[in-house]
């Protein structure tokens, strides 16, 4: 499908721009630096909802190969991955409406976009995306394989943190599109806070209806990615069983 851009109505780019403004006034010194780097590299701007065939793909494929891809909402598991595993983020069309800038039961373009494609720019990330979606289409038919492989993600992509110098960052999209989620998640009491750790974060449910009860911590975007190699010892014994 395409976005259709012209389907825009003046409201809708009013609350982008309300979403946009409102995060990133509280995202320095909270997101990582390489997502606040990506917010410029893609060219994201708070005065209109991105294009993403004029504004977002001919950025992200200077810089990483990657492109947005549209999608009507949630789809299913192998089409999600098969779309990752070519280097196409795929991305919902339709935006929040007023009465729903703090919460949705399921994510928007808001989220889909400003949550996640800055990251897109960030090679190591974009290596460990497409990396784990192959692995993810090898055990497709396995349903216990593919819940270990969305905690991962969901811990990871979603609601990663990363340590940069002595300080915690967000980089999941997750939290970066959550105007409450982000401040909770680097400075509430509450959650835990672990190192990353691939047979763990497998092993660990995640919760969809409130803010997480735990969080993982990366070293960095390269532990991210050559952490895949730890991901399929865990999933091969599923089958072997």
């Amino acid at each position: 499908m395409n976005q259709t851009y012209s389907k825009y109505t003046p409201d809708d780019q009013a609350v982008w721009q309300m979403l946009f403004e409102r995060q990133m006034a509280q995202l320095p010194g909270k997101a990582s630096q390489a997502y606040l780097d990506g917010i410029s590299a893609a060219g994201f701007r708070d005065d209109h909802i991105p294009d993403f065939e004029r504004d977002l793909n001919p950025r992200l494929k200077q810089l990483t190969g990657w492109r947005v891809c549209a999608v009507e909402g949630l789809i299913p598991n192998r089409a999600f991955f098969e779309l990752m595993a070519n280097r196409n983020f795929p991305a919902t069309t339709w935006l929040r409406r007023r009465d729903q800038l703090d919460y949705l039961p399921e994510p928007d373009m808001f989220h889909d976009t400003f949550g996640h494609v800055p990251m897109l720019s960030n090679q190591a990330f974009c290596d460990f995306l497409e990396a784990l979606s192959r692995i993810a289409l090898h055990y497709i038919e396995c349903d216990e394989a593919i819940a270990m492989l969305s905690r991962l993600y969901w811990y990871t992509v979603e609601f990663g943190l990363i340590q940069e110098g002595n300080q915690l960052r967000i980089y999941g999209g997750g939290i970066l599109s959550s105007v409450g989620e982000t401040t909770y998640s680097l400075f509430s009491p509450e959650p835990k806070r672990t190192p990353y750790a691939v047979e763990t974060l497998l092993q660990t449910p995640y919760i969809i209806d409130h803010f997480q009860e735990q969080y993982f911590v990366i070293k960095s975007y390269e532990q991210l990615y050559h952490s895949v190699s730890q991901i399929e010892a865990p999933l091969e014994s599923l089958l072997v069983s």
